[in-house]
């Protein structure tokens, strides 16, 4: 059978059955999984207007590492929560997800099915967690956040509470999953109670969760002296520093025990317990262009920037994709072509298959390292739809496509604007 027929005829997440409350029973078994996990990290809550504060309310977390969902867990305690649970994560697991209230999410769709199933969870009475950044950050600080939230809590009309993580990233961070071991923290915080909710306009409620939502774990850990000693610490963090700062030339980053280097330039920075870089090698007289981790990455971001605003950001490479339309797990779809450009993105299949995600359409994008051993990937998604993409040969990274993605969102945006604001003047 063709492969995309074998799609065509898949059943699709059935993604309108009623959430479940999570059943009383396993209520101890989420606390014994989640606790002794998080007392070994030593984790402290600190909770800010919550005294006397009983569900129903929305649960906004920040998004780090799989532990996030034990630190959750014991934050709320002893009240259950339903999880808004991205669709990869049901493979194999569907019934247990849902019997523990998981709600199943494409990342990155508009999908008003989600907010039924919210609203049921809420008129249950229970609280409804979510993670709005949609994926683990990246390089410990605040992802872009949805304008749609705002728009969810006039909705629901219930309180809306912050719960921001703290050592989770560097726990395990994205780009190297090994445990580190450092101890953990959280701020759990009421910021707008049912009255305030009421009276609040759109725009300050997304204003009030995005103060809320801000962190950075890097300044986190040297502020709080959180010594991470491992040898191995920086590798992967090429992955998601691509290009270098010295030469400036893109995809020839390297890393390996507590280093990070330029393959191009041969320029070497080291990274010390605190999560500093420093410059070890590479020139006469040293310079450390950016010590603080994410200041590189925000560097970049200024790169792709330009390459938006001149009209000449673009890529295109050969990929391997696989859809995965159920819990049952991926089907391999073969080769493919996906181009990512001014427009947005354009993937091409075997048989004619063709995916067009405009970029206006599309604010962030889900990427992963190394996922399931198959390499780093990007998913794209429709409302049934989930493809995992993974480029081959040539140079190119995911985290560039990622920062691309959401430039790009904002530039078409900051363009709309500036159209209508002509049309109004023109009128």
């Amino acid at each position: 059978m063709d492969r995309y027929a074998k799609l065509e005829r898949s059943k699709r997440f059935d993604m309108k059955r009623v959430p479940i409350r999570q059943l009383q029973i396993l209520r101890p078994v989420t606390w014994l999984l989640s606790y002794p996990v998080v007392w070994l990290r030593k984790l402290k809550i600190n909770r800010t207007r919550m005294e006397g504060l009983k569900p129903p309310y929305l649960l906004l977390c920040t998004h780090h590492a799989f532990i996030d969902f034990m630190v959750t867990t014991a934050a709320i305690f002893p009240h259950r929560a339903n999880y808004v649970v991205a669709i990869d994560g049901f493979i194999g697991r569907e019934w247990l997800l849902r019997q523990v209230g998981g709600i199943c999410k494409r990342k990155f769709t508009n999908d008003l099915q989600l907010v039924r199933q919210i609203q049921r969870v809420i008129n249950n009475g229970d609280v409804l967690a979510l993670y709005p950044e949609a994926r683990y950050s990246l390089i410990g600080t605040t992802a872009i956040l949805p304008d749609s939230l705002g728009k969810l809590v006039k909705i629901l009309k219930v309180p809306v509470v912050v719960l921001n993580m703290h050592g989770n990233y560097l726990n395990s961070p994205c780009w190297n999953l090994k445990k580190r071991g450092n101890r953990l923290e959280a701020d759990i915080t009421q910021i707008l109670d049912r009255d305030e909710v009421k009276d609040t306009k759109v725009e300050e409620i997304n204003r009030k969760i995005r103060e809320a939502f801000e962190y950075d774990e890097y300044r986190w850990q040297k502020e709080n002296s959180i010594v991470i000693d491992k040898p191995w610490r920086s590798e992967g963090l090429h992955k998601v520093l691509y290009p270098c700062p010295h030469c400036l030339t893109e995809f020839q980053m390297k890393s390996h025990g507590a280093h990070i280097w330029c393959n191009s330039c041969d320029k070497v920075w080291f990274m010390n317990s605190l999560g500093e870089l420093e410059a070890i090698k590479g020139e006469e007289e040293l310079i450390t262009e950016f010590p603080h981790i994410p200041d590189w990455y925000e560097f970049q971001r200024g790169q792709i920037r330009e390459e938006v605003e001149k009209g000449e950001y673009f890529n295109e490479m050969d990929v391997i994709i696989e859809a995965l339309p159920n819990a049952r797990g991926f089907l391999p779809l073969g080769k493919g072509r996906l181009r990512h450009d001014m427009e947005g993105f354009i993937l091409e299949g075997e048989g004619g298959f063709e995916l067009t995600i405009p970029a206006p359409a599309l604010y962030s994008l889900h990427i992963e390292y190394n996922y399931k051993g198959k390499g780093d990937c990007i998913d794209l998604s429709t409302l049934d739809d989930t493809y995992y993409i993974y480029p081959q040969g040539g140079e190119w990274s995911v985290t560039k496509m990622a920062i691309a993605t959401e430039e790009l969102f904002a530039y078409h945006q900051e363009g709309a604007i500036q159209n209508r604001a002509s049309l109004l003047q023109q009128n």
